[in-house]
């Protein structure tokens, strides 16, 4: 715990204090929105597309190499 000797530096960490505090709510909103986009059913069906092309691709090799 900190020991304060005027009133100008509680209110500098006040201040300090509320800035952080705002940052990490702005953040959270951040995340928030990307976590939301990600769950759009259309960033699945990318997903989707890539990990079906990269078995694709698997699969044709296999049979080239046979």
């Amino acid at each position: 715990m900190r020991n304060y000797q005027s009133f100008t530096e509680i209110e500098s960490d006040l201040k300090r204090l509320d800035l952080e505090r705002k940052i990490v709510l702005e953040e959270m909103k951040l995340l928030k929105t990307e976590f939301k986009e990600d769950l759009k059913p259309s960033n699945w069906i990318s997903t989707l597309m890539n990990v079906a092309g990269k078995y694709g691709l698997y699969v044709l090799m296999k049979k080239i190499w046979k």
